[in-house]
């Protein structure tokens, strides 16, 4: 497969403490690749890099053929890179249906103009927002609620909102931090599911998760992370049993207990 994101050589320091050191890696168009490691391995700084939240002290993010290194979030966003956070970010006071449509919003391409006199261009564009937030709705499994404000969902539910907005402007990638941390069983088998449907619709995924077993089962492709550096990577079958990865997070205890291993 072509490579959709390429990271080359990213550096960052805080204060003069590496937190990631000389990373490079790809995510292939149409992939669902899991980056994994151990607790301060540098997974939380390297997507907050990617998606502009962070400035590299070196290095390089190219997109689609695109270098967006050290731009902002929203011009990341603008070229295809839309990623979630751990600490759900929705507007509790919205209903669902409005939630998806701000998170739309900045995508239409429609002056203030156009929204004050609510022109012909407006309306369609909204319309049109208005019928992918359904559909949305209906992916994540919560159209029933699609009029009650997002502060009545529960935990599980907020994510999955959250998770349908980063889906709104039709994203060529979307980075995921943490998606089922905090999600009960059943709620993670769903979310797995939703996450395959949207990969064969077209979207490209960047993971970042606890659960080593929901990254196993799901990723075509496991990057792991260690002390700031990329360790290994490769499927989830030849890291799982990688003697580097079980002592990066066990200290060479069985592979079978890699299983349960959770990292940040």
């Amino acid at each position: 497969m072509t490579a959709l994101l390429q990271i080359t050589g990213l550096c960052k320091a805080f204060r003069g403490v590496r937190a990631v050191q000389n990373a490079s890696f790809d995510v292939e168009a149409g992939s669902i690749t899991g980056l994994i490691g151990p607790n301060g391995s540098g997974k939380s700084t390297t997507i907050d890099c990617i998606s502009g939240f962070q400035r590299l002290d070196a290095g390089r993010v190219v997109l689609a053929g695109q270098d967006v290194t050290n731009l902002s979030p929203a011009v990341v966003a603008r070229a295809g890179l839309i990623r979630t956070f751990q600490n759900v970010r929705i507007y509790d006071g919205y209903n669902l249906l409005d939630n998806l449509l701000v998170a739309e919003a900045p995508f239409r391409g429609i002056t203030w103009v156009d929204a004050l006199v609510r022109t012909r261009r407006f309306r369609c564009a909204r319309s049109a927002a208005e019928d992918r937030a359904r559909e949305l709705l209906e992916l994540v499994g919560l159209t029933r609620l699609i009029d009650r404000p997002a502060a009545t969902l529960s935990y599980g539910q907020k994510k999955l909102l959250a998770f349908a907005a980063a889906m709104m402007s039709r994203p060529r990638m979307i980075v995921l931090d943490e998606p089922v941390a905090g999600v009960n069983p059943t709620r993670i088998n769903e979310v797995a599911g939703i996450l395959r449907k949207a990969n064969r619709a077209g979207v490209s995924f960047l993971i970042v998760e606890h659960n080593v077993e929901f990254i196993s089962s799901l990723c075509h492709k496991v990057i792991v992370f260690e002390q700031g550096a990329k360790l290994t990577e490769g499927t989830p079958e030849a890291v799982r049993s990688d003697p580097r990865v079980l002592d990066a997070y066990l200290g060479i205890a069985p592979a079978a207990r890699l299983d349960a291993a959770v990292a940040t």
